[in-house]
């Protein structure tokens, strides 16, 4: 696709190929840990090789034009007058991103940009997080910008949260950013610090079922649910000295719980806390070399988002349902913010056909959608694509 979209971009922009550039950044899955990137807890993602691709040249005006081959809206505008704007649909990612740039001083003039991304959209693998990140890597190389990776990251996440206003954590972006091959990356996302752990998935494969049930982050009930878990914050804070939920364990929010005065937040709360020791104890099954262990607590990772978090939905809970009724299933969960979406499974390599068609057919019985499915790699982080070397170049 990096070679297709050149061509692209010179039938639309015109000019010569030679002096655009490629960029690449990744979808991401999280393997276990939802609902506790904004709660101070460890996430559990990695980077696909699946994600959003873009085609950039400087331009020598003050004028950026946004275009992508997988809708139609064009969109142009002034560097120097950069505004939210909702006819803008999709450019006020890239947007906010250009804006963040700016406000931290440097000089970004005009350039054109085509984009192309393969991750479905609206399925909960982040295309909204790739498409930013993937922005901000392009800015940052073509004008020489000098930020790293991580700081690119996190202007990634203040263009969500602050330009297009809707309030997510950083894993996103993070695993976007900072994906690594054949890894998946321990995230305190608190403090950012990090650990590249090796997927050691022999004989099995990550198998990805999307539900085909759109979700909306920005009009879904995701603020509201970060609402509830600060009130529980606040009310626990009245006794205890923490910044975050997730920095309680089990025993101590169980000796705090009471100051929770409603049930609702009491048992998001419980969900954040919970889901944050699963996280660890994945981890540490993985590093044993335990995937069945790792499997079970996929399992219990999703029956606490029904019945505590309440972000799953029928659709979820039915791919969920039907996935673990194959023999060679050994944990499955939905992932990303819920509502619909998608889900991930560790499923044995020979039963992967008929995981995919036995899962697929009882789930368009039930529900009466057609999902799809994806049986994924991991892949790197964001970056530049050098088309001779066929690698993407290195981070900052």
């Amino acid at each position: 696709m990096e070679r297709e979209i050149v061509g692209k971009f010179v039938e639309l922009y015109g000019g010569e190929e030679g002096n655009v550039k490629k960029f690449f950044a990744p979808g991401r899955v999280n393997l276990i840990g939802e609902h506790i990137d904004y709660n101070g807890g460890y996430v559990f993602p990695c980077a696909l090789d699946f994600g959003t691709y873009a085609a950039a040249r400087k331009r020598d005006d003050g004028r950026v034009r946004f275009a992508t081959l997988n809708f139609d809206l064009r969109v142009e505008i002034d560097v120097d007058d950069i505004r939210y704007k909702e006819e803008d649909d999709w450019t006020n990612y890239p947007k906010g991103v250009i804006k963040e740039f700016i406000d931290k001083g440097h000089e970004v003039g005009g350039f054109d940009i085509l984009y192309y991304g393969n991750i479905p959209n609206g399925s909960g693998l982040s295309s909204s997080a790739s498409l930013e990140v993937l922005t901000a890597v392009v800015v940052n190389e073509l004008f020489d910008c000098k930020e790293d990776l991580v700081e690119m990251v996190k202007m990634s996440q203040r263009a969500e949260n602050q330009f297009v206003g809707v309030n997510c954590g950083i894993m996103d972006q993070f695993a976007s950013g900072m994906g690594k091959l054949n890894h998946a990356i321990l995230l305190d996302c608190e403090t950012l610090d990090y650990e590249y752990v090796p997927l050691k998935l022999d004989g099995y494969k990550i198998v990805i079922g999307n539900t085909k049930k759109r979700r909306g982050l920005a009009d879904s009930k995701y603020n509201e649910r970060r609402s509830e878990c600060q009130y529980a914050l606040e009310c626990i804070q009245k006794e205890l000295d923490i910044k975050n939920l997730c920095e309680m364990d089990v025993e101590t929010f169980d000796k705090y719980k009471h100051l929770i005065g409603k049930d609702i937040p009491r048992d998001r709360a419980k969900h954040a806390v919970e889901e944050n020791v699963r996280v660890k104890e994945a981890v540490e099954a993985l590093n044993d070399g335990d995937i069945i262990t790792f499997g079970k607590l996929m399992n219990a990772s999703h029956e606490s988002l029904r019945d505590l978090y309440e972000v799953t939905g029928g659709e979820l809970d039915t791919m969920v349902e039907e996935a673990r009724k194959i023999e060679g299933t050994i944990g499955s969960r939905m992932t990303g913010a819920g509502f619909g979406g998608c889900t991930v499974s560790i499923v044995k390599e020979d039963s992967v056909d008929e995981f995919i068609r036995v899962v697929g057919k009882n789930y368009e019985d039930r529900i009466g959608l057609v999902p799809e499915f994806y049986v994924a790699n991991v892949g790197d982080g964001a970056g530049r694509i050098l088309i001779e070397e066929s690698y993407v170049e290195g981070r900052y």
